[in-house]
């Protein structure tokens, strides 16, 4: 049932409150039915396809992202929000919907949250940390949200495979870099294509590419992402779908090259992937400077408003 905007978080419902603050690392989906996702017919399943992802799951805003509420629906007790927010600006047929235990609600809108980007050496520690992590569609805390078992219990005990599902432990490929910044690095990888600056490769061999990338760097391709630490590894999160493979790994950097120019040509265009669909990859370099960091996934208090990131 959709009602007036009369919501807030929780304990906190005020007619004209139209924006929300997570105050938690709060999942936003792609749909507001919340109970057939957590729970189906059985109270213990989740609503995961073949790999088991769910694919519902659009990204993890982190404590002090805003939302702009743009429509509240009653869910039982609790209410969902449909929301936009600044920070996953991609568009989607059904709007994306937080639930409103995850957030505050204010009657003005705050700042946008603080993005301050971590040393270098300090973002491919995080990186290195979440290596064995699984994927998780539209996952970026590799710790996952413990709030979610007692938001939308099972109604019976699960496995620990379950739990790490049920409480969204892991990360996808962009997620994994988005986590390992606080949250700096664009969401998706369609916002990664044109990040940065592009590092020339075009017309290049496997070899003369090691030789001109730096740590950091992002090899980004149509759906993945991958992370170079140096110019012998790179750091990535991979579907996998059910086999060994999947999750967060590092690979031998000549090896990821080998395999991807044997069926994709390294460009310097990313207009020529993302728009016109080629076949091909580009590298971009968008680390800049040593600036001091912010709190992240892990912390419960919202970090203060900032400027947009570099590029």
């Amino acid at each position: 049932m959709i009602i007036s905007l009369f919501a807030g978080g929780c304990h906190d419902r005020q007619e004209t409150n139209r924006y929300a603050v997570a105050v938690l690392p709060t999942p936003a989906w792609n749909t507001s039915s919340f109970p057939a996702l957590f729970g189906g017919a059985d109270g213990k399943t989740l609503r995961l396809d073949r790999c088991e992802q769910m694919r519902e799951l659009e990204f993890v805003a982190l404590p002090g992202s805003l939302f702009t509420i743009e429509e509240t629906i009653a869910n039982g007790p609790n209410l969902i929000f449909r929301v936009t927010s600044r920070e996953y600006p991609y568009p989607t047929a059904t709007g994306y919907f937080i639930d409103s235990r995850f957030v505050k609600t204010l009657k003005t809108a705050p700042p946008e949250r603080l993005r301050e980007l971590p040393p270098r050496r300090k973002v491919i520690a995080n990186l290195l940390a979440a290596k064995g992590s699984i994927y998780v569609w539209g996952g970026n805390c590799r710790r996952g949200i413990p709030q979610l078992l007692d938001f939308f219990p099972p109604a019976a005990a699960v496995s620990p495979r379950m739990k790490m599902r049920w409480t969204l432990q892991g990360v996808d490929c962009s997620g994994l870099l988005f986590e390992a910044t606080n949250g700096f690095t664009p969401r998706n990888v369609s916002g990664l294509f044109g990040y940065g600056q592009p590092v020339a490769i075009q017309g290049l061999t496997s070899t003369q590419i090691m030789a001109r990338v730096e740590p950091l760097d992002l090899i980004v391709r149509q759906r993945h992402v991958q992370i170079i630490l140096d110019r012998q590894w790179v750091i990535e999160s991979r579907l996998g779908c059910r086999s060994r493979n999947g999750g967060v790994v590092v690979r031998p950097l000549r090896e990821v090259l080998t395999e991807l120019m044997g069926s994709r040509t390294p460009l310097n265009d990313p207009v020529a992937i993302r728009d016109r669909g080629e076949k091909g990859f580009v590298i971009r370099r968008w680390y800049k400077g040593e600036i001091r960091t912010s709190s992240g996934c892990g912390g419960a208090a919202p970090p203060q408003p900032t400027a947009s990131g570099p590029g």
